[in-house]
């Protein structure tokens, strides 16, 4: 991306704003977790840091779940900006009776929008500590419930939910979905 995703503008809030106050309309207990001496926009939420950076998303998703006060957690990334409380509602409600609910769309899981036990820290944790840092590594492991898109294009038709900004490209293209005015390439690269 070039720059630090969390801090870019989205309409009048930053991404990570943007992000919350949806997750807020769904799960109002939000845990924030950051890498290790990460820069944070201003949140009104103290956040846990992952212990190492590099290890990635099974790290954050273990230390997120260790700081649970809930049984289960909406795990989101700070990148998705057009995510829709219905979609969280309806991962939530289709991860009853299981230990985790993961959308799969194109073939490709996304852990990084997905219905988590807070019991599955212990498990998540090891996983991290023996360097199996994939996603998958922790879901072959569970009682994992994978769904594909038909059985959420009721609440999200076109799957905006699920669209990451990883690339410049990916993020105005999200600001023009989202109907919102895109500061310039030039702007944006400062």
């Amino acid at each position: 991306m070039g720059r630090d995703k969390l801090s870019l503008p989205f309409g009048g809030e930053t991404m990570l704003a943007r992000v919350l106050r949806t997750v807020r309309q769904v799960a109002p207990d939000v845990v924030l977790v950051a890498r290790e001496g990460q820069a944070l926009p201003a949140t009104g939420l103290e956040a846990v840091r992952d212990p190492a950076e590099g290890l990635g998303p099974l790290a954050a998703i273990a230390v997120g779940l260790s700081s649970l006060h809930t049984d289960r957690a909406i795990v989101v990334a700070c990148d998705m900006p057009l995510l829709r409380p219905a979609m969280l509602r309806r991962l939530l409600d289709l991860a009853e009776g299981r230990d985790a609910c993961v959308p799969v769309l194109d073939g490709f899981a996304i852990p990084t929008c997905a219905v988590y036990r807070r019991e599955l820290a212990t498990l998540a944790s090891e996983l991290v500590a023996a360097r199996q840092l994939s996603p998958a590594a922790l879901l072959e492991r569970v009682n994992a419930r994978y769904v594909d898109a038909a059985d959420l294009r009721d609440v999200d038709p076109a799957l905006e939910s699920f669209r990451d900004c990883n690339t410049p490209e990916r993020y105005f293209e999200a600001l023009r979905l989202a109907g919102l005015e895109a500061s310039s390439e030039h702007d944006f690269r400062r």
